[in-house]
């Protein structure tokens, strides 16, 4: 039995919504807080170095995401190629890039011996509960390989079909008001 058949994710929690206004479109945030037990400066590494992103994360990178300046991010599991934008990139606080159409802000604050780990994600409605299901389960893969004990990246299409995806994608439906998933 490998790792990642033996990881199970915890329930929904640490995440909530922001809703802004923006040219009379309603902007829906993902805000997904969690707490790890790595210090900052290995965080920041989980979250820009290549090698370490193909870990735990949703897409491949094609330089180091550690510094302002264009990057292409490819999506595991779909043939799409993004030609991204690092905005800011200030170690090991604050990374802030596009992925497609959608912003990316992570935040990294020292938190004892490790660090609260806060994303920002501007997501639409409708999938906004799937990306916390995944966001939820990457940072749970990502928290494990810093750790040195790595599980496997369990992401795209793949991850819908993880035991416990399903599960967290109507817990987050239901924890921010919107239409639960039609399986569950």
């Amino acid at each position: 039995m490998s790792n990642s058949e033996q990881y199970t994710p915890g329930p929904a929690s640490g995440a909530r919504i922001q809703k802004d206004i923006q040219n009379d479109q309603e902007k829906w945030t993902l805000v997904l807080v969690r707490e790890l037990r790595h210090p900052p400066a290995k965080v920041w590494t989980a979250l820009t170095d290549p090698e370490h992103l193909r870990e735990w994360a949703p897409f491949d990178a094609d330089r180091n995401l550690g510094t302002v300046g264009t990057a292409k991010l490819s999506t595991v599991g779909a043939p799409h190629v993004t030609e991204a934008e690092v905005k800011r990139a200030e170690a090991p606080k604050l990374l802030e890039y596009n992925w497609g159409d959608q912003d990316m802000r992570w935040e990294l604050e020292p938190l004892g011996s490790g660090t609260k780990l806060t994303l920002w994600h501007n997501i639409d409605r409708r999938y906004i509960a799937m990306g916390a299901a995944g966001w939820h389960i990457c940072i749970d893969v990502l928290d494990r390989f810093v750790a040195g004990v790595p599980i496997g990246r369990i992401v795209g299409p793949e991850a819908m079909k993880f035991e416990g995806w399903q599960r967290l994608h109507a817990e987050y439906a239901r924890l921010f008001g919107v239409e639960p998933p039609a399986w569950s």
